[in-house]
């Protein structure tokens, strides 16, 4: 018969397993850092800035000319191309009149061409004043008779100059009229000034309607759009055209693109004392849609840095470490700064572990299991 365990030998396994059940429950209920390395390699010097995209042209369409709808094309949202009819007005009216200036202007060239009865009279009085000439010569016409046929060819000479300053102001009417009214049909077929999306519908175009002169049918967005990025006055100084940036949009997450500084503004908007920039951004052009926003970083020095870490490991002015599985509160000092990276001058070595995410879960002390990534 074997005898039951003595009280020692009990004791001794119940404080087995108790430690069996307290490493466990230990091992299990030490939390996860995500944790990047701390690496060597360029650090870069970026200032930061808020960006925002805007459409290149936005334009107010409206009708110069009055009249009434015969086709419309506005929907919001239509995609229009440079040249496209947006309305067409009536035009019957106007080509009437058209019609009617066009049939007089060709009858008064002909009958300018034709010439009138005043150039006749002027031909015969030129004849007189010869014949009255060489008359003279022989005696047979007085001087008083002499003077009064030039007097004649020169009042008819007058009349003839004043017959043709008047012709001349008439086809200069008939053509100004026929140009306003030529115009006037062409303003009445609205067209869209550059490609683009119709964002805005302002008259009730239906065919048929009415609509005033100067009444604003649409505004047209076109598809080309500018980045402008607002830097503050104590980091503009050292931005220049052609410099580097990276670029993130808030509708695209993490997501990174690359920019280049394409134009500068000199003077800071009086109200925000912030800088404009312009920047050429690699990015597919239906992804840069109107008002979105987001931040950037644009590179103005670069040096060789022994120590970088991604930017979201700082919490203030320190780091969280994680050094033999349990997590430090490592003041560190900054040197660089980029949208995604910073350079450490002292507080961190080349391989320390640092945590990325979800900072404020952690505490100096803590006890963690590590999952590297490759966040730089």
């Amino acid at each position: 018969m074997i005898g039951k365990p003595s009280i020692s030998i009990r004791l001794a396994i119940a404080a087995a397993v108790l430690a069996i059940v307290i490493c466990g429950a230990w091992f299990v209920s030490r939390g996860e850092a995500l944790v990047a390395k701390a690496t060597s390699g360029v650090a870069v010097n970026a200032v930061p800035g808020s960006v925002a995209v805007e459409a290149e042209y936005i334009m107010e369409i409206k009708s110069e000319i009055g009249g009434r709808v015969s086709a419309c094309n506005l929907l919001p949202g239509t995609h229009v191309k440079e040249g496209d009819v947006l309305i067409e007005l009536d035009t019957r009216d106007v080509a009437l009149e058209v019609e009617r200036i066009e049939t007089d202007y060709d009858a008064a060239k002909k009958r300018i061409a034709v010439g009138s009865a005043l150039a006749v009279e002027l031909a015969n009085v030129r004849d007189d004043v010869a014949n009255a000439v060489r008359l003279h010569g022989l005696g047979q016409v007085s001087d008083m008779d002499l003077k009064r046929t030039k007097r004649l060819l020169a009042t008819t000479e007058q009349r003839k100059a004043l017959e043709e300053v008047n012709n001349e102001q008439l086809i200069k009417t008939y053509e100004n009229t026929l140009q306003v009214k030529r115009r006037q049909m062409q303003k009445m077929t609205v067209v869209a000034p550059f490609d683009g999306v119709v964002s805005f519908v302002g008259v009730d175009a239906r065919k048929g309607s009415l609509i005033g002169g100067g009444a604003l049918i649409a505004k047209v967005i076109s598809n080309t759009r500018t980045v402008i990025a607002k830097i503050s006055e104590e980091n503009f100084a050292g931005i220049k055209i052609g410099q580097k940036a990276k670029v993130r949009f808030l509708p695209y997450g993490s997501e990174l693109f690359d920019a280049t500084v394409s134009k500068i503004l000199p003077t800071a908007d009086p109200g925000t004392q912030r800088y404009i920039i312009y920047l050429d951004v690699n990015i597919a052009a239906d992804r840069l849609r109107p008002d979105i926003t987001g931040e950037v970083t644009v590179t103005v020095d670069e040096r060789p840095s022994d120590t970088i870490i991604p930017r979201r490991a700082l919490f203030g002015r320190n780091v969280y470490v994680v050094r033999d599985g349990r997590v430090r509160l490592q003041p560190v000092t900054v040197g660089f700064v980029s949208l995604t990276a910073v350079e450490v001058l002292n507080g961190l070595s080349k391989g320390d572990y640092v945590i990325i995410d979800k900072l404020d879960q952690f505490r100096d002390g803590d006890r963690v299991r590590i999952k590297e990534v490759d966040a730089l």
